[in-house]
């Protein structure tokens, strides 16, 4: 089976960095899972005794805590550095961004739309910097937007920073049609970006296109979508164990792209399994 990867995939830049913090503080805990894939979670786990709390009536006095890369909400950060001396914040940047985002427009009495998943931790802990988070609503679609009463005539909007640019768009222009005042902040990360676009292109080429990553990862949630507008043929696995040889049968090239939480080490069993098929 010939395999080709896609241009642009696996570990973005927000990932590697928070690999890399846990890395230096063995025997610490990450406040929920660091990244949305597992199996490298068992990587830090087994290799640098990096645990995870799930509630912050876990952490004790002398816990090193690594807040998780999707962040998590103002007042929890707050009761969390209460609670541990030593608080690593391994928020991605660009997660920060549309906190900071959200923040300060609130407190101009703007509005606030985040287009994202409401329960998603991301969307959970951006929409915490609200002033007033009655008033910070939260859509993944334009219709959606019908069913909103925003408090003040000037709205403010932020995304998710792994959701679909299209449909970010299709909600902006709808939100410029019906209100007087919007300010609008493109918060989807780069490697966001470039990952889909590579995805999109290699899927047009490929019999059978393969995505490498969590099942609880949204953006490689997304990267499937994406390919399978193209690829009818397209699986989301998260390891080699979940690969299925009838998958390939009468194809002749695999494509392969991977979410940005997907270590390369993952990726590499990936290919030579379905090489050797």
């Amino acid at each position: 089976m010939k395999v080709k990867l896609a241009s642009s995939y696996g570990f973005c830049f927000g990932v590697k960095r928070a690999i890399k913090i846990a890395e230096g503080y063995e025997n610490s805990a990450t406040m929920g899972p660091l990244i949305h894939n597992q199996n490298e979670i068992d990587r830090l786990k087994n290799d640098y005794n990096v645990g995870l709390y799930e509630n912050l009536s876990d952490v004790k006095p002398n816990d090193t805590v690594i807040i998780r890369t999707h962040g998590i909400p103002k007042n929890d950060l707050k009761e969390l550095k209460k609670r541990s001396e030593k608080v690593i914040n391994a928020t991605c940047p660009f997660v920060t961004t549309p906190q900071q985002n959200v923040k300060k427009m609130s407190e101009e009495n703007y509005s606030i739309l985040i287009f994202g998943d409401e329960n998603h931790p991301e969307v959970k802990g951006v929409k915490s910097y609200g002033k007033d988070e009655g008033d910070v609503h939260v859509v993944l679609t334009k219709e959606e937007l019908k069913d909103i009463k925003f408090k003040y005539d000037k709205i403010a909007t932020v995304a998710q920073t792994t959701r679909k640019k299209e449909i970010y768009l299709e909600i902006v222009n709808e939100l410029i049609l019906k209100n007087k005042e919007v300010r609008v902040f493109n918060t989807i990360c780069d490697a966001t970006f470039e990952n889909q676009d590579a995805a999109r292109e290699l899927s047009k080429e490929v019999d059978v296109m393969v995505v490498i990553g969590g099942k609880n990862s949204s953006n490689t949630k997304q990267l499937h979508s994406i390919c399978l507008e193209n690829c009818e043929n397209s699986y989301l696995i998260e390891n080699v164990k979940e690969i299925e040889s009838k998958w390939f049968e009468n194809k002749k090239l695999c494509g392969i792209t991977a979410g940005a939480s997907t270590p390369d080490w993952i990726i590499q069993q990936v290919v030579e399994s379905i090489e050797e098929l």
